[in-house]
């Protein structure tokens, strides 16, 4: 067989290999994260220790929940607790000035918002830090530069008291344990936390890493399921 011949059955067979390589991929189903466990535990302070429960109905009354709340989002419109019933909460707190992780964490929540659009089940929620600078005008602009859906992701602003002390009593926001903060020291995480249906605490997650985010949709498709 001389040289020509050669290359030529070499060309072939590289493209008969590469052909299977793609048939292979384009057979191979999308490799998604699962969730963890079949059902999530519960979260009642801020070292964010689980808890487990038999069932729903096992969960003790007084159990800790998201409190009630009265602020408004990018339309003016009043949002409270109630707004949320029976919906699971996606929740970040962030400021529309921030130049270093809010518009990363945006883009993240952006992208778990596209990924449940067409579920009514969940909702998306940002609170502001910053509520004095961030008003519904201000907030509005942000929402149309990033993307947001009105009635799906909604941008809180009002009372500073309110935010701050939700983010530290109710959500547990915060990483830094057992220093004693006052109203007036800037709350700045990433962290995103995951409320069920009921009001309670599901789950944190870094806003900043993928793999997190994929966790937290994985888990929200877990509370859908239980």
């Amino acid at each position: 067989m001389n040289l020509t011949m050669k290359v030529l059955n070499m060309r072939i067979r590289m493209m008969l290999f590469c052909s299977l390589l793609l048939l292979i991929a384009c057979e191979s189903p999308k490799q998604e994260i699962s969730s963890r466990v079949n059902e999530l535990p519960y979260y009642s302070e801020a070292s964010f220790t689980p808890q487990w429960f038999d069932s729903k109905l096992a969960v003790p009354a007084d159990f800790h929940s998201i409190p009630a709340f009265s602020l408004v989002n990018q339309n003016g419109k009043e949002i409270t607790q109630d707004t949320y019933k029976n919906k699971i909460q996606i929740v970040s707190f962030f400021f529309t000035t921030c130049p270093g992780i809010c518009p990363k964490m945006a883009s993240n929540m952006y992208l778990i918002q596209e990924e449940f659009s067409d579920d009514s089940e969940v909702r998306l929620i940002s609170f502001s830090v910053t509520p004095d600078y961030d008003t519904e005008s201000v907030l509005r602009e942000y929402a149309d530069s990033k993307g947001v859906k009105d009635g799906k992701w909604d941008l809180l602003t009002g009372d500073r008291s309110q935010i701050y002390s939700l983010g530290r009593n109710a959500y547990f926001i915060e990483e830094d344990l057992g220093l004693a903060k006052s109203e007036d020291d800037f709350i700045h995480t990433e962290n995103i936390v995951l409320i069920d249906k009921e009001q309670h605490i599901r789950g944190i997650y870094n806003g900043l890493n993928k793999t997190s985010i994929a966790q937290l949709v994985a888990d929200v498709k877990t509370l859908e399921s239980s």
